[in-house]
């Protein structure tokens, strides 16, 4: 069997055999939602090959249960490309949802906006991501799937039935285009300034990874930033990563109501 058969064999050993609808990746400050889901929390570190998400304001572990009667598996926390110089080291996760069954996963993370319109607090629906770091975790794939077809990445499916959900709990979320940026130092001023002529809305260190892994294996993939700074040359903010995790909760509040939202709409 391959490394994401034998894990998922692991996981139903302890979490039961119910297949997983959807996988959910929580970004900084946003591990409690974990804490909601009806089921088993399992550490990274009894799952052979997991990365260790090595970030302060992560929770390593993956949940496995019911939220909102919908089976999900929840990852408390990622590995990101700063921490390791991998931009992969989330695809045996990603492979391991498939083998439990998800079609679909949602990435959530925390960033910096290039909009004055769109405050510390707001959260974001992805609707498009530009590559700036120019890393790709396909590199280094040997068949011919590495040639991903990038369009809608971000499912219109998905976006539609997430943003339904926002009206439907009267939460304001933005639409717009993220960057990805690899850390694990934030960005300057004239980075930024580069990024906003580009067309990006907001920047991060993540997801864009995750996205392109999921179209690779065939999941549908939707993403919500928490916005918890404006970034560099946009405001007169100190950042850090100590603000980036006192700010996430301001976002986060919102995004669970919209994802419990989404998940009872789903139903």
């Amino acid at each position: 069997m391959s490394k994401s058969a034998d894990l998922a064999s692991i996981i139903r050993d302890i979490a039961g055999d119910e297949p997983v609808r959807i996988g959910l990746i929580l970004g900084s400050g946003l591990g409690h939602l974990a804490g909601a889901v009806e089921g088993v929390a399992i550490p990274y570190s009894e799952l052979p090959g997991f990365p260790h998400a090595g970030v302060s304001g992560h929770n390593p572990n993956l949940v496995i249960g019911n939220l909102e009667g919908v089976r999900v598996a929840v990852f408390g926390g990622r590995a990101h490309y700063y921490e390791s110089g991998n931009p992969a080291a989330m695809r045996l996760p990603l492979e391991t949802l498939c083998e439990l069954g998800a079609d679909t996963v949602i990435a959530t993370n925390a960033a910096g906006s290039l909009r004055a319109d769109m405050p510390t607090g707001s959260i974001m629906c992805l609707t498009d991501h530009i590559n700036f770091s120019g890393l790709n975790p396909l590199i280094g794939e040997q068949t011919d799937k590495r040639f991903v077809p990038m369009m809608d990445a971000y499912e219109p499916e998905l976006r539609t039935a997430l943003t339904s959900a926002a009206k439907g709990e009267k939460i304001e979320m933005f639409e717009g285009i993220y960057a990805w940026y690899s850390g694990p130092s934030f960005e300057t001023p004239a980075e930024i300034r580069a990024i906003r002529t580009l067309g990006a809305d907001a920047v991060g260190m993540s997801t864009v990874p995750e996205v392109i892994l999921a179209r690779f294996l065939g999941l549908r993939a939707a993403a919500i930033s928490t916005i918890t700074n404006m970034a560099a040359g946009m405001s007169d903010e100190k950042i850090s990563h100590e603000h980036t995790k006192a700010m996430a909760p301001l976002g986060a509040a919102k995004l669970e109501v919209v994802l419990r939202r989404f998940l009872r709409d789903l139903k």
